[in-house]
């Protein structure tokens, strides 16, 4: 028990000065918004984000230049000439943000703060996925070149589903004005208030510190908050991550799949390769059929849809010889049974052989996305279904990691909305 009466055994989000957009120095607060970073999916993503306003945050996020150094270098001096010309301006106090999104019934709430970061051993933040260390490498540039945190990740934990602690303190503060209200072209509404009451910020304190998080959506940026402060030689700012923090008990999240695009293996040749080893049936009707069809066989067992040639092909069935063969035995039976353990073990490693690089698989969360990338450059989508939140919440306790991208929590936080700068702390 530390002397200030916190059980340091659980969360811990503190306070930071918000970077924020000026609304009369821009078009609209929601054009200079962005999907995460690795959400911007569309072949015309960047352009569309860039051409919306000059000052979209896209131009931090996902730099173009000829290098990825000259990229990081290149964020690294537009948000220092936007703070110069106040495009982005800093709070003027330390506050946690409560930030909602609505769009028709869906409605989520949470708490935007700086986050002590801990190591997966503590148990206090639990991943659940894989990551890449490219991945990682290029995120850790950008945050050394730009010392900010320019986006949040997406964290959750389970409340009780009351309005009791930090859930009665974001009820309180939704009930003022907000500090910004936009619209984006998804159509979501964002909304975004601060919380700088002494009594109140230590409610919240005494409520996260009973409990864990699981990573919802970041496990690069955690990763990469992690080298980063490994790097540091004394305590600062670095020991913190900014972060969404979502009660799911008092709003749950939805998970959807992410999807794998082969760019190299046309469909004709994964059926092929596949052979007996699955059930495969083709599919004539329209997507959302297919997709229909997708779930009923993933409610009994693993089942995969491949699309690419204009059709859509339901793998189900899987050989129990090839799982026995091909899926690592030295896991629990929740993690050998995953869709994505079985699709990276048996088919993309052994039926397919396909090597886990970027120049051979692409991960995309829009389904609609991944079959149109497919059929445009001939290679093979494979669309997958999403995994219960309770099977994630209990391999990540068992200390389990699922293969990498295997779920997609949300709805994302929109970035853009608030950035937390490391000079300010």
């Amino acid at each position: 028990m530390s002397t200030t009466g916190r059980a340091d055994l659980g969360l811990r989000l503190i306070p930071f000065r918000g970077l924020r957009y000026d609304p009369e120095r821009v078009g609209s607060i929601a054009a200079v918004t962005s999907p995460p970073y690795d959400v911007v999916v569309r072949p015309d993503g960047l352009h569309h984000l860039e051409s919306a306003d000059p000052h979209n945050i896209v131009r931090l996020i996902l730099p173009q230049a000829a290098a990825p150094a000259s990229g990081h270098h290149q964020a690294a001096e537009t948000l220092r000439r936007w703070l110069a010309e106040g495009i982005l301006t800093p709070d003027p106090e330390p506050a946690l943000y409560v930030y909602e999104q609505r769009r028709g019934d869906m409605l989520q709430r949470g708490l935007i703060g700086a986050l002590a970061l801990s190591a997966p051993s503590e148990g206090i933040v639990l991943p659940h996925e894989d990551v890449m260390p490219h991945v990682i490498e290029d995120r850790a540039a950008l945050m050394r070149e730009t010392a900010a945190h320019l986006e949040p990740l997406l964290l959750s934990y389970r409340g009780n589903g009351n309005a009791t602690g930090a859930t009665a303190v974001i009820e309180r503060t939704i009930l003022r004005p907000p500090l910004l209200s936009t619209t984006t072209e998804d159509g979501y509404c964002h909304r975004l208030w601060s919380i700088t009451d002494r009594a109140e910020l230590a409610e919240i304190d005494a409520d996260l510190s009973r409990h864990q998080a699981l990573i919802a959506d970041g496990h690069h940026r955690w990763a990469t908050y992690l080298r980063l402060r490994s790097e540091q030689a004394e305590p600062g700012p670095w020991d913190f991550g900014l972060v969404l923090l979502i009660d799911t008990g008092r709003y749950p999240l939805q998970v959807r799949a992410i999807h794998r695009l082969l760019h190299r293996l046309p469909v004709a040749t994964a059926l092929a390769a596949v052979g007996d080893t699955f059930r495969v049936r083709t599919l004539d009707g329209p997507l959302p059929e297919a997709l229909a069809a997708l779930e009923a066989a993933a409610a009994i067992g693993n089942a995969f849809l491949l699309a690419g040639d204009g059709r859509f092909h339901l793998l189900d069935r899987p050989d129990e010889d090839l799982l026995a063969r091909t899926v690592p035995g030295d896991r629990p039976p929740a993690w050998r049974a995953l869709d994505a353990t079985v699709l990276h073990a048996a088919l993309l490693e052994h039926i397919w052989q396909i090597p886990d690089a970027p120049e051979d698989i692409a991960y995309i969360h829009d389904t609609h996305a991944a079959v149109q990338q497919a059929e445009r450059h001939g290679g093979t989508a494979v669309l997958m279904h999403p995994v219960h939140e309770d099977v994630v919440r209990e391999l990540a306790r068992q200390g389990v990691t699922m293969p990498r991208k295997s779920t997609s929590f949300g709805p994302k936080p929109a970035t853009g909305l608030v950035l937390r700068s490391l000079a300010l702390g």
